[in-house]
Order: C-alpha cells, then sequence, then structure tokens
C-alpha cells in the first residue's frame, strides 16, 4: 500500500515539475500566433500602458435606491460611451455613492476623450427610414416588469405630453410601413414597422410596432421574454437619456505610455533580482527543503499571473508591488512548516515523523496568520480608491495561493524526499547528524523582564511624532490638499526662476523641482485646482517658450480637495474595521479576549509609529501611503499570530507560576523564523525600492517601515502586554482548562493505541 502510495506521490511530483516548465514557456514564449505570452494576457492600467482617466461626480438630490438607480444608468450610458470610442480595457466604475471613475488605457488625445465621456448621453428614437421622431427629452422614466404573456421581462416606457404626441405620430407611420435603411444592434436590416432606438447614434433596440400608441406609455416584449439582465440593462440605457446625472469632473490624470513602459520593464527586472535573492536565502537557511520551497514559490508566481489574466484583473504597478510583498509572505508558510520540521528532527524523531508532525503543528499558525492579512487586505480591497484595490485584489490572490502551495505542493516534495534512501538525512532538512541545525540560532532573551525598556522605546518615538505633527503638521501630498502636478519634458535644462516668470501670469505660487539627472525634466505642482483646459493653457505656455512636443508632457494631474477628504475617512475606517475585524477572528480562534486585546494594541502602536516617523522625517502622506498603512496592519498581525500560537501550544506543558517563561521561551522559539521571514520580504521589497519610480517608492515606504515595525511589536511589545493582562492569574483559565483537555485526549488515544495492538 505504502509503495502504490509512494508511486502516485512520485508521478505527481513529475507531472507538477513538468507544469512548472511549461508555464514558464508559455509566460515567456506564448503558444501559436493566437495564444501570446504572459505579457499579453495580462491587462495593464494606467501607470504601465499610459491614458486618461477621470473622476466624475453626479449632481443629484436623490438619496437610497433611486440614487444607486441613476448611478448604474449612468455607468450603463459611460460604459456605452467608451466603448463606442474603440478603447480597449477602459474600466467604468463606481466609487462611494455618487462618484464614478473612468480609466482610459492607451488614449492619446485626453482633451477629446475627457470632453465625450462627459456630456450629455443622446437619446434618439427614429423611424426605419432613418427619420428622427424624438429625443429622449420626451421620455420621462423606463423600468421594467414581470411579463405575464411572454414570460420574463418586459420594458416599460412612459412619455412627457410632447413625447406622447410624437411617439403617437411615429408609431403610426412605423405601423403604416416605412421604407427600411437602418440596421438593427447587430447589424441587419430593420424591420419597416419597427421604431429604432439609439443611444449616442448606437442602435440599442428595434421593437416592432403592432399598432398606433396614443398613450403616456409603452412596452417593449418580445417571444420568450427578456432575461432580467438584459431587461435592466436596455431600462437603464433608456432611462439615461431622459434623467442623464449632471457630472463634475474632480480629478483627471494624463499620464503617457513611456512612464508605465518604462517602470514595469524595471518592475520586471527588479521583481526577478528580489526573487532570485529569496531563492538563494532559502537554499543557504534550509538546505534541500530550501529548493524544494523554491520550486514551490517559482509554481506560486506562475499561479498568481494566471489567475489575474484569467480573471481579466489590471496589473498596476501598486499591483506589481502588492505581488511581490505576497511573494515575501508566501515564503513565511513555508518558513513556518520548515521550522518545526527541524525541530522535530533536533527533539529526535526520525525524518518521516519529523515531517508528518511538523506539518501538523505548523498548519495552524499558518492558516491564522494567513487568514489574518487576507482580513486586512479584504477591507483595503472594500475601501479603497482603484490603486489600492489593485494592490489589494493581488496581495489576496497571493495569500490563498501562497496557503495552497506551501500545504500541498510544498508537502508533496518533502514527503518524497522524506521517503527517500539518499535524501532522507539529517544533512538535506538543514540539521547536522548530531542533531543541532545548520545555522545556530539559540536564543534566551529574557523579553519580560525587559518589556519596561520597549515599552519606553515606543512611547518616546510616539511622543516625538507627535511633538512633530504639533510644530509642522504631517506634509501632505496633493491627494490631501488638492491641486495639480505636471511633469513636463522640457528637452534642455532651464533655471527654476526662468520657469517661474515664464507661467507667472496663471498666478500659481508653484513648487517646480528638477526629475532627471540633466535637469531637463520638470515636475510643477500647485495647490491650485486646475481644469483640464487650464493645465492645457499652462503647458501652451510653456511650449512656445521652450519648443516641446506634445508627447513631452509625460503627465498632467489634477486633483480635488474632497478627494483628500474620502481618503483620510476611509483609511480612518478601513483601520478600525480592519482591527475589529482582526480581534473578532482571533477571539474565535484563541477563546481569550486577551490575546485580540494585546495584538490590536500592536496594532495601533504599529499605525502610530508609522505615523510618527512621517512626521519626523516629512515624509509625503498620500494615496499610496494609505494603502501602505494598512497593509502595515496586515503584515504585524500576521507576526504577532506566530507568536501568540506558540504561546498557545506551549501552555500545556507550563505550570501557570510559569507564565513569563513561558511567553519568553515561545518567542525565543519562534525568532529564527521572525527574522527569516522579515529577511525574505525585504529582499523582495529593496530591487523594487531601488530600481523603480517614485510612485511605487511611495507605497514601499510604509511597508518597509511596516515590516520593522510590525517584527519589533510582535517580538518585543504585544507578548509582553499580553503577559500584563494574563500574569495576575498566571496562565489564564482557559489555558488551564486546556491543559486538562490534552491531558484527556492524550489518555484517550493511548487507550486507541493499545486496542488497536491487541487487535492485530
Amino acid at each position: 500500500m505504502n509503495s502504490k502510495k509512494s508511486g502516485r506521490r512520485k508521478v505527481l511530483a513529475i507531472l507538477i515539475v513538468i507544469l512548472l516548465i511549461a508555464s514558464w514557456v508559455i509566460s515567456f514564449a506564448g503558444v501559436g500566433d493566437k495564444f501570446g505570452n504572459l505579457g499579453k494576457q495580462l491587462k495593464y492600467g494606467l501607470d504601465i500602458n499610459g491614458g486618461v482617466y477621470v473622476l466624475l461626480e453626479a449632481d443629484s438630490k436623490e438619496t437610497g435606491t433611486e440614487l444607486t438607480a441613476i448611478m448604474n444608468q449612468t455607468k450603463s450610458v459611460l460604459e456605452n460611451r467608451v466603448n463606442a470610442m474603440g478603447i480597449s480595457e477602459a474600466q467604468v466604475s463606481i466609487e462611494g455613492t455618487n462618484r464614478i471613475r473612468v480609466e482610459m488605457p492607451g488614449v492619446e488625445d485626453a482633451e477629446e476623450a475627457i470632453k465625450q465621456i462627459g456630456r450629455t448621453a443622446q437619446l434618439q428614437f427614429f423611424l426605419p427610414d432613418n427619420t428622427l421622431a424624438l429625443t429622449g427629452e420626451g421620455i420621462s422614466d423606463s423600468q421594467i416588469a414581470n411579463d405575464t404573456d411572454n414570460g420574463g421581462y418586459k420594458i416599460t416606457i412612459d412619455f412627457t405630453s410632447e413625447g406622447s404626441d410624437l411617439f403617437a405620430d411615429a408609431t403610426e407611420k412605423a405601423f403604416n410601413g416605412v421604407e427600411s435603411k437602418m440596421l438593427d444592434e447587430d447589424g441587419n436590416p430593420v424591420s419597416e414597422n419597427s421604431i429604432v432606438i439609439a443611444l449616442d447614434d448606437e442602435v440599442i433596440s428595434a421593437p416592432t410596432v403592432h399598432e398606433k400608441i396614443n398613450s403616456r406609455s409603452c412596452e417593449i416584449t418580445r417571444p420568450g421574454g427578456f432575461s432580467e439582465t438584459e431587461a435592466s440593462q436596455l431600462s437603464a440605457l433608456i432611462r439615461g437619456g431622459a434623467l442623464p446625472a449632471n457630472l463634475t469632473e474632480i480629478n483627471s490624470s494624463v499620464q503617457t505610455a513611456t512612464i508605465g513602459a518604462n517602470a514595469l520593464k524595471l518592475s520586471v527586472k527588479a521583481g526577478a533580482i528580489g526573487l532570485g535573492l529569496i531563492l538563494v536565502l532559502m537554499v543557504i537557511a534550509f538546505g534541500m527543503l530550501g529548493l524544494v520551497a523554491d520550486l514551490a514559490l517559482l509554481l506560486y508566481v506562475q499561479f498568481v499571473l494566471w489567475t489575474m489574466a484569467g480573471i481579466g484583473s489590471v496589473l498596476t504597478l501598486p499591483g506589481i508591488a502588492g505581488i511581490i510583498l505576497s511573494i515575501g509572505m508566501a515564503v513565511d508558510s513555508n518558513v513556518i512548516i520548515f521550522t518545526r520540521i527541524r525541530e522535530e528532527i533536533q527533539k529526535g524523531k526520525s525524518i518521516r515523523v519529523a515531517v508528518d508532525m511538523g506539518y501538523r503543528a505548523a498548519l495552524t499558525t499558518v492558516i491564522d496568520s494567513q487568514t489574518t492579512t487576507l482580513v486586512a487586505a479584504f477591507v483595503l480591497y472594500i475601501f479603497g480608491t482603484t490603486s489600492v484595490k489593485g494592490f489589494a485584489l493581488t496581495l489576496m490572490i497571493g495569500t490563498v495561493i501562497s496557503v495552497i502551495t506551501a500545504v500541498l505542493i510544498t508537502q508533496l516534495f518533502v514527503n518524497l524526499l522524506a521517503e527517500s534512501e539518499r535524501f532522507g538525512k539529517n544533512k538535506f532538512f538543514g540539521v547536522k547528524e548530531d542533531g543541532t541545525p545548520r545555522f545556530s540560532w539559540k536564543w534566551n532573551i529574557d523579553f519580560i523582564k525587559n518589556r519596561k525598556k520597549f515599552y519606553a522605546i515606543s512611547i518616546a518615538v510616539i511622543l516625538i511624532g507627535i511633538g512633530a505633527f504639533a510644530f509642522k503638521g504631517f506634509n501632505y501630498g496633493i491627494d490631501f490638499t488638492g491641486g495639480t502636478m505636471m511633469q513636463i519634458e522640457l528637452g534642455k535644462e532651464a533655471s527654476i526662476d526662468e520657469i517661474k516668470e515664464t507661467i507667472a501670469e496663471y498666478n500659481l505660487d508653484p513648487q517646480i523641482v528638477y526629475a532627471s539627472d540633466n535637469n531637463s525634466q520638470i515636475i510643477i505642482r500647485t495647490i491650485k485646482d486646475l481644469k483640464s483646459d487650464q493645465r492645457t493653457a499652462v503647458v501652451d505656455t510653456l511650449q512656445e517658450k521652450y519648443g516641446f512636443k506634445d508627447s513631452d508632457v509625460l503627465a498632467s494631474e489634477e486633483f480635488g480637495p474632497t478627494v483628500g477628504k474620502d481618503l483620510r475617512r476611509n483609511a480612518i475606517k478601513s483601520i478600525l474595521i480592519a482591527a475589529l475585524c482582526m480581534l473578532i477572528y482571533i477571539r474565535f480562534r484563541f477563546k481569550e479576549w486577551t490575546y485580540g486585546l494585546a495584538a490590536v494594541a500592536g496594532l495601533a502602536h504599529d499605525v502610530l509609529v508609522t505615523l510618527s516617523i512621517y512626521a519626523v522625517f516629512r515624509l509625503t502622506i498620500n494615496n499610496p501611503f494609505i494603502a501602505g498603512i494598512l497593509t502595515v496592519v496586515g503584515y504585524s498581525i500576521n507576526d504577532t499570530i506566530v507568536v501568540f500560537d506558540r504561546i498557545r501550544e506551549n501552555s500545556k506543558f507550563y505550570k501557570r507560576k510559569q507564565g513569563a517563561q513561558l511567553i519568553n521561551d515561545s518567542i525565543n522559539q519562534t525568532l529564527s523564523r521572525t527574522i527569516m521571514t522579515s529577511l525574505t520580504t525585504f529582499a523582495a521589497m529593496i530591487p523594487l525600492f531601488v530600481m523603480v519610480s517614485s510612485e511605487l517608492r511611495s507605497f514601499l515606504i510604509p511597508l518597509m517601515i511596516g515590516v520593522f515595525v510590525g517584527t519589533y511589536s510582535s517580538v518585543f511589545l504585544c507578548s509582553p502586554l499580553f503577559y500584563e493582562l494574563t500574569k495576575k492569574e498566571g496562565i489564564s483559565k482557559y489555558e488551564e482548562n486546556r491543559q486538562k483537555a490534552e491531558k484527556a485526549r492524550n489518555k484517550s488515544a493511548k487507550k486507541r493505541r493499545e486496542d488497536e495492538g491487541i487487535r492485530l
């Protein structure tokens, strides 16, 4: 039986290796002419392809479900419009309750694109001979209803008084027959008895008239009825011509593809370097186990990227940061498992037993630590803006796949190693033959005794940050203050004073800095909200002076001040909700509020310390910072849960009076894993930080700070705080009960083994 099971494992392992090789080959080379490589399969956002995005706010007095209906119909109209413009990978999404974001990668004529999507919908009704019968002004409403005669749904249209008269005249002519000169939505000639409904000059329906309709309403039906989705979409489009929401440009950006192309190329190169560093670190630390982890990691990268391509996710530069970070955290699952296997070998267990027991012991920790990261990423996705959503989506995908590869793929190959006569030896599992680890990391630090020193360090940093904030405040980016940024390649160096004098007539009071080594590229920042036509005027003035081309305008962004308020509110809301969700999850998993309270206190500490660092060093707080600070929350609690899980596990071996020793030993036992995980995460991020754009650095700075601060808090703060909450009773009543339950389970297991021995 064991031989057959081992044989199946070998076959499966071979298939996985073949899949890994094939996936990387396909990723680079593609398959045939129709199926391109991975780079062609992925969709790219504005920061990679370049193009235009605009954030529009609807001016409506409606609320609740009525506002939702208006926003959905407006979204349908805008989707129809950008599709008609032939823009590939365009994204139209509703943000909040009354805003719509439109992203148009690859668009070159930004001014025309913004005008095109912002104009009022043109709904028109034609006779088959292309004669205009009435416009959307004659429509008062359109809804869907159950079609009792044909099944499914039908569309109802209500007319104004003037619209009713025009429609009656049109249906009378259509009923009598009119020469057909038009095509329906499928490209077929319309019936001579039809009324053709067009939105923005595109036919959306051509129903047949069966009688003159002389009333204030009519119905559109068909045999078998419409599906609910079809009826809702058609009704929304018709209603959109009569009830268009007045849209105001709140935030817009124009960006050329050259920035994104360079950033993508550098990100791929930086990601490859970071991945290579991780692969080397794993082999150095874990030997043959490290090679297994590397194989799983290479497969993990393929799973993540092809999953994104499969679901149509749009890859942005923040999304690339999310992938790199998730790679670092994916290693964590393997580090936890390998560390536990090595511990079991050091206790004198055989390789096979150590692998089995190591996986069992590590599984709970892996699931708990990664679930808390998922909670943070999910909250980030729900409350974040578009770029933040891309970051959160890749982090969620990566976290889920990391658990799958660590639990299934890695386990398969580790079991094969354990069963192998050649490789099933201590030296291939990172342990010497005498049972000591290849790298001796024995820690015996008294964290509880020195806890007040750690408290003092954290309090001092936070107080210094509060002082810096009180005197100088935060250095808010234009995401928060509102304003405009333009990045231009002048083609030659010009003095800052000369540039200011050139655009002095616009009274911008700008901040101008150089953005290239030869000082030919400049960035102009102003807190004034310049609309697209005003930005064009400034660029034209500079163009007249310096003679650069239109394509040399590398970026042009405008942010309304209301965006900053939303970002602040959503950030605070996200942190609070994430903390609450984690507190509930930890209470559910650990059966104790003290674990959750200590962990949430650590989260508050990490956020405050990160903010203090930003205040002291005047780092810019902007939209990417929001993603970073929320990810700090996820990473920090990931570390804390690993330590708490070891405390929970070790509690059955300690007496009540040994609470301090329990916590010290648990931290020291997990310290090697904590350091290794932090190193691999930094290894993934440092190449990106050094090689790629400042936009991506603004995501990475809070992440790097968070890795350091999160590691510090989980080791030096959260566990001592847990001790403070439980020291009066030593180990809590729950842990005492766990000891009793554990003894009962061990007794039952022993009796079961004895019974099985008798039967044999």
